[in-house]
């Protein structure tokens, strides 16, 4: 998209670490966050996110 973390962030209204955490998995965002990253991207919130059961330990 030509677009960094921080411009990322600034238009979702979160930080630019916020950004880099979900991006490493480190950080599950809301549903209202999953939702403003896709409309900002212009695609559906299935294409940039993802749901993994995690293992039973």
């Amino acid at each position: 998209m030509g677009i960094n973390q921080t411009k990322l962030g600034n238009r979702a209204g979160v930080s630019r670490q916020t950004i880099s955490l979900i991006e490493r998995g480190d950080y599950s965002p809301s549903v209202t966050l999953a939702l403003k990253i896709a409309k900002i991207c212009q695609v559906s919130v299935e294409d940039i996110f993802e749901y993994k059961e995690e293992e039973e330990a």
